[in-house]
This record gives C-alpha cells, structure tokens and sequence, in this order.
C-alpha cells in the first residue's frame, strides 16, 4: 500500500535516504492520525504476507505454478514487498515525529494464504487491488492537503503494484478497467481481517466479512453462492439483495440473494456486497459511507474474461489456480452454508435475469440522479447513434450498457 504522510520528498533522491516531508509544526488532526496509523497497520500486512511467501516459496514452487520464469516473478515480488517495508517504516517515523506511537497490536496469519505458489499470487492480486481501494477511499478522509498529495503519490504505485499482479496472474487484464474501485476504511477491513491474528485495535469498525463460497472458477454467468456470520439460520435470505460494484459504473448492480448472476459485461476486479435492500450503491465513496442496509462485505472478485497475450507469455493459464481471487482467506468464522459448486448459465440467461432487475433499480437510481443539476435533461444533438445521450434512466441496461447519471450507451468495461 503507499501512503505516507507529508510523506516522501520526491524530490530528495533514495539516496538521500528519502527522508518523509514532515509536517509544519501544528496539531495533526485526529481524523489524520486514525487514517496513518490505519494505513501504516496495512503496509505492515502487505510487507509481512510478501516476506513470508518470498522466505516460504523457491524457484522450483514458482516453476510448478506455471511461471515460465521464476526470477521473473520472484524479482517483482521482492521489489513490491520492498516498497511496502519502505512504507511502514516511513509512517511508523512520520507517526513518532507527530507525537503519535505506532500501532504495534496487530499481528497477521498468513497460512491459509501460503498453501502454494497459486494461492499466494492470487491473494497478492486481492492485496494490492485492496491498496489501490483504500487510498482512494481514504482520501476524502484526509483534511491536511500535504497528506493527501503525499497519499497520491504512493497510490500511483500501488496502482502499478496492482497491474504487475494482474499480468502475473496469467488469466487477467493487465488495466481491466478505466477506473478504479473506492472502499472505505470498515469496508477495506471486511476484506482484510481474516489476516489479523488475535486483538487489533484500530479505532476502526470492520464490516462482516463476506465469503463466496463457490467451487472452480467465478466467470461471467456464473451464479454466486455466499457466507458470512451476519447470514445465519435466522436470517431470511429472500429479503437479502447482492450488490457488484464494478470499476467505472457510477452505481452498483442489484440482484435478489438468490439470483447473484455475474454480468457477460464485468472484466477485473468486482466488489461485492450483500444488502437488507435492492437500492444501488454508489460508487461515489462519501455517499455510500452513510448507507445503512449493507449486511457483510464486500468480498473482491476476479472476472477474467479478457485474458492478454503479456500474461500468457509470463504464466501458463493451466496453472494459475483459480481467478475468482476471492478474498476469503484466513481463518474463516463464517455460520453459513457450506461450499456449492460453480454454476454458469449462458449469457442470455443471464442478461434476462439482470434486466428484469432493471426496472426494480431504475426508481432507486432516478432519486440519486434527481439531485443533478438541472441541465441533466439537455439532449445531445450528435447525429451518432452510439454517441451518448440524456435520458432519465440511470442503471444496467440490456446489452452491456450502463447509464451514468442519465446518460445511455456508455459500456461498462
């Protein structure tokens, strides 16, 4: 993860020992201290998970997992958990010199995680798109602006951690997408506590942790079965709704607990939550702060369905494990059902199942767009039909298409 405070002078060359930008002498807001030690606890899990794989793993593990070099892997590995330690150490000075004591509660529980080679590069894929999810979400937290230009910095890296990730993967996108997810702080935890070992005290609620719990490989139109402690024998599921944010689309799809289809139009990376209501969340990370009707999640999932030729030349697809990437990994408390294998309808099964949904989250998104300025009822006079135009519905249309605010034919990946 990259965040740092005033963090890291650019300008000052490694060299130079890449001595943080301390802060002018002031009182740091508690807001801004929550949000460095939250941060500095999670470089901590993502430099310790890389260090145990790297000391774990040789290069004939990376070999039988398809690698079709290990050094190749292995060198970008190391450089990654590199930059991570660099990141702890760095927010644990920066923390010391605002009178602050580091967090030292935490520890971590990797095992399930460092079964194989395979299952640590995906775990590794969920971490750094996790990274990437919380200094966005993290941002409009921050009221000190050299906090935040710092915070940009190190999510510029993590970003490019992310695609290294998504190459190594041998089935993924590299760039799946032209925007990325936001989380906040509860939400990154749902994904991140199965790690944390015993008492870890960060100020912070996490929210339940969602697992999906299907067998193989997660595709599009493949219908998700889930668990989690908030879903237990007393819960009627019939009342529940699955809700996937995906990278780019401005609210989330809603679909009954029982229906949880993946769409023929998500690529990469998906968030993905289980709510009390069939209201769309937004993607928007302030707003959706203050919704009230998520019950567990989200869990992080990989859609692959645009494998590239970079990842195929790096790793054997045969031997990736499995791209689901879920981010149920640790130890698991979860009361639910157990595992269900994998099911995929066709696309057209499952674009019907998403469009009679349609009109149930077209009400619920025309509120959140009712509150647009007024010149949302403006036409385009293009004469292009595929050029996008106003109208008053905001959600998934048939067909691939999403409208964003009002505006239609805009493709969701």
């Amino acid at each position: 993860m990259r965040f740092s405070t005033s963090l890291l002078t650019l300008a000052v060359p490694l060299a130079a020992n890449a001595a943080p930008l301390h802060m002018t002498k002031r009182q740091a807001a508690a807001i801004d201290v929550t949000v460095l030690q939250f941060a500095n606890t999670l470089e901590q899990l993502e430099s310790q998970f890389y260090a145990a794989g790297l000391s774990k793993f040789q290069d004939s593990d990376f070999q039988a997992a398809g690698f079709s070099a290990s050094s190749l892997a292995i060198q970008q590995i190391t450089n990654i958990q590199s930059d991570e330690a660099t990141h702890a150490s760095v927010l644990e000075e920066e923390l010391t010199a605002l009178g602050q004591n580091p967090n030292s509660t935490c520890s971590f529980n990797f095992d399930s995680a460092l079964t194989d080679v395979a299952t640590m590069a995906a775990t590794a894929r969920v971490v750094e798109n996790l990274g990437v999810s919380a200094y966005l979400g993290a941002a409009s937290l921050l009221t000190d602006p050299q906090l935040l230009e710092a915070a940009g910095s190190i999510l510029t890296v993590e970003a490019r951690h992310q695609t290294i990730l998504n190459v190594l993967s041998g089935t993924g996108t590299a760039i799946p997408s032209a925007f990325d997810l936001a989380l906040t702080p509860s939400e990154v935890l749902a994904v991140a506590s199965p790690f944390f070992s015993g008492t870890c005290d960060l100020g912070l609620p996490a929210n339940p942790t969602l697992t999906v719990t299907n067998t193989g490989t997660v595709s599009q139109g493949t219908s998700l079965t889930f668990s989690s402690t908030a879903i237990n024998s007393s819960v009627d599921t019939s009342s529940l709704f699955c809700q996937m944010l995906v990278g780019g689309n401005p609210i989330s799809i809603s679909l009954p607990y029982s229906q949880c289809v993946v769409p023929n139009t998500v690529n990469g990376p998906v968030a993905i939550f289980i709510t009390t209501d069939n209201d769309p969340l937004q993607s928007n990370v302030v707003n959706r702060a203050s919704a009230n009707s998520i019950l567990a999640g989200p869990t992080l999932a990989f859609i692959d369905a645009q494998p590239e030729t970079l990842g195929e030349m790096v790793r054997s697809s045969s031997s990736s494990g499995s791209s689901s990437g879920s981010s149920s990994s640790g130890s698991s408390t979860d009361t639910a059902a157990a595992s269900s294998s994998t099911q995929t309808i066709s696309p057209d099964a499952a674009e019907s199942i998403i469009s009679s949904q349609g009109a149930s989250a077209t009400d619920s998104a025309a509120a959140a767009s009712s509150t647009s300025s007024s010149s949302s009822n403006s036409v385009n006079d293009s004469s292009d039909p595929s050029a996008p135009f106003r109208n008053d519905f905001t959600g998934l249309a048939p067909g691939g298409v999403i409208n964003v605010i009002g505006w239609s034919n805009i493709p969701s990946n």
